[in-house]
């Protein structure tokens, strides 16, 4: 006090929270570099890791600052140009711009298509996807959608569009690389579409340099209808469900249809953009609605079954899905941690503070499952595609192909929630570039297909009396004998899954269909836990780490087992319809 007067002394210097930062998400990623080292021989590692270590560096570093940086940057659509023609053009952010280079030179699709490293190529293209993604701006959107339609084409014995198509889906040279678009959905709806409107006119009016000089005459379409969601619409390509005229209604009567969106001159091929969507998440995708008034089109695979020749498409994008989803949890986790080590309250940094390490380790234990789930699929995918699955391969990758992406799919939502959490008010801060990693991830449970709608494919995989034994000999391999009750959980789950499927099988459809979805996601996280448990024995032995399977004790804490055995039919109709029930 001086002269009657309190003075106030201001700090020297105020406090400012350092922000999370990353380094190198290679070098960084323990988990990632574990199961690798298992996985792939020791010669083709040490060939690959030059450029794993530079898609963590770019990711961690460059990418990452540009993705703050452009995070209010969105896709600009012009309609028209000055003089009144309609062009319909799509500018995409430079992140974007950056990221379709990036993908070209460093081979993020062609790894799989070259096959250098065999049945390890997909394993290979994966891990670097899984390192770029989370930096991208979901660059990884187009990237998917190119490689289901490299894998489509691939198999469809079209020559003349693997010739077209392919070589430049696959290529490695920034000026011929091409993206390709997957247009599925429509105002009836995305999961059932064998209503789809759309409708396939054979053409008489073909041009000559149309495609290249690709189109045989005889087998050319023009498409007519209205496409109400489809993603990175600056693609070059598109493949696409129609009806051509006379076919019955269903799924049978759709054919698959190959597009290119412009011509030989720039103009759009009878394809008017109507707008971009306004979407809660994913803003740097270009996500447009559009109507095909005559663009020209050519079947893939005949002028029928058009669903099933798609299949190869949505096993390629479904597990680019679960990548999507492991990368997201990946990146959350790596700020938390880092911020977890700076930041200061109630006299302790929170990576000293037990609740916060608890609610971090019951996350990381999510992603590690999520992670060896989801490189269990690829390593199927891989196998199958150089030649050397076996049968059992096969029904397992038809079974856990639609497992993971709705396991991991629900994983991402709620590990990415808890991770902003972590961050207090920051979380919830837009600049932060925190909210976008959740807004991102919730696109990973509904796009190509929703939980009950995949939960749904599981059953029909199984099919009328069809077996889990695929699945049980699967955690019984990875789990062996003596593994503890992290194991046991395991087994405990499938068996537990196994029963719960012949019961609902005799009380009839309405209750096999009101269980799909935890039946689904228990099978899910009973194989996630059990190549947890057979991972984490070799990190003991190979590496003398114990970490894998201490993640592997908490994911069996954090709950394995969500199936209910009595039937909550009426319980469930009453709450979601809002009906009566009688009291007991």
């Amino acid at each position: 006090m001086a002269h009657g007067k309190i003075v106030l002394e201001m700090p020297s210097t105020p406090f400012f929270q350092a922000p999370p930062s990353l380094g190198n998400q290679y070098t960084a990623d323990r988990v990632l570099k574990s199961y690798l080292a298992r996985t792939l021989p020791p010669a083709m590692l040490k060939s690959i890791e030059p450029d794993l270590s530079l898609a963590g560096e770019l990711a961690g570093g460059e990418l990452y600052q540009e993705s703050l940086e452009q995070r209010l940057r969105e896709p600009e659509l012009t309609q028209w140009d000055a003089w009144g023609k309609r062009v319909d053009r799509i500018q995409v952010t430079p992140l974007w711009e950056r990221m379709a280079r990036i993908a070209a030179t460093q081979g993020l699709i062609a790894i799989a298509y070259e096959r250098r490293n065999a049945e390890h190529s997909r394993v290979h293209q994966m891990a670097l996807n899984y390192l770029y993604d989370p930096s991208s701006g979901v660059y990884s959107c187009p990237l998917a959608m190119t490689d289901g339609a490299a894998r489509t084409l691939s198999v469809s014995k079209n020559p003349a569009l693997v010739e077209r198509a392919v070589t430049r889906l696959a290529s490695r040279d920034p000026a011929v690389a091409w993206t390709s678009g997957q247009w599925m959905t429509e105002r009836t709806g995305g999961s059932d579409v064998g209503i789809s409107e759309t409708v396939a006119r054979r053409a008489v009016d073909v041009p000559g340099d149309a495609m290249g000089g690709q189109v045989p005459l005889g087998e050319a379409y023009r498409l007519f209808g209205t496409k109400w969601f489809t993603s990175a619409t600056t693609s070059q390509m598109a493949l696409t469900l129609a009806r051509p005229e006379g076919n019955p209604p269903g799924g049978h009567g759709l054919a698959l249809f190959y597009v290119e969106l412009r011509d030989a001159a720039g103009a759009m091929n009878g394809i008017s953009v109507n707008r971009l969507k306004d979407k809660l998440g994913t803003r740097m995708v270009p996500t447009a609605e559009l109507t095909l008034d005559g663009a020209l089109a050519v079947p893939v695979a005949g002028t029928t079954d058009g669903v099933r020749n798609i299949t190869p498409m949505l096993t390629v994008t479904r597990t680019w899905n679960s990548i999507g989803a492991i990368s997201g949890m990946r990146r959350g986790l790596a700020l938390a941690r880092d911020y977890a080590s700076k930041r200061v309250a109630f006299g302790a940094k929170l990576a000293d503070k037990a609740l916060h390490v608890d609610t971090l380790a019951g996350l990381e234990a999510e992603f590690e499952g999520a992670f060896l789930l989801t490189f269990r699929v690829v390593e199927l995918l891989g196998r199958d595609e150089a030649g050397v699955a076996t049968e059992e391969d096969g029904q397992l990758a038809r079974l856990l192909t639609p497992i993971v992406k709705l396991t991991t799919g629900k994983q991402v939502v709620a590990v990415l929630s808890e991770v902003l959490e972590a961050f207090g008010g920051a979380g919830y801060v837009e600049d932060t570039g925190l909210p976008r990693l959740l807004r991102d991830a919730q696109v990973l449970p509904i796009w190509e297909g929703t939980t009950n709608v995949l939960s749904l494919d599981v059953l029909r995989a199984l099919g009328r009396g069809g077996s889990l034994d695929v699945l049980e000999r699967e955690v019984h391999r990875r789990v062996g004998h003596g593994k503890g009750e992290a194991g046991a959980a395991a087994i405990r789950a499938i068996e537990h899954a196994k029963a719960w499927l012949e019961r609902a099988r005799s009380a009839g459809p309405q209750v096999l269909e009101a269980g799909a979805r935890r039946f689904a996601l228990t099978l899910g996280r009973a194989v996630e836990l059990a190549l947890l448990v057979d991972q984490g024995a070799w990190a003991e032995g190979a590496l003398r780490d114990g970490r894998t399977s201490a993640a592997a004790r908490r994911f069996a804490r954090n709950g394995v087992d969500l199936i209910v055995d009595e039937d909550a039919l009426a319980d469930s109709r009453a709450l979601a319809n809002d009906e009566p029930l009688a009291g007991v």
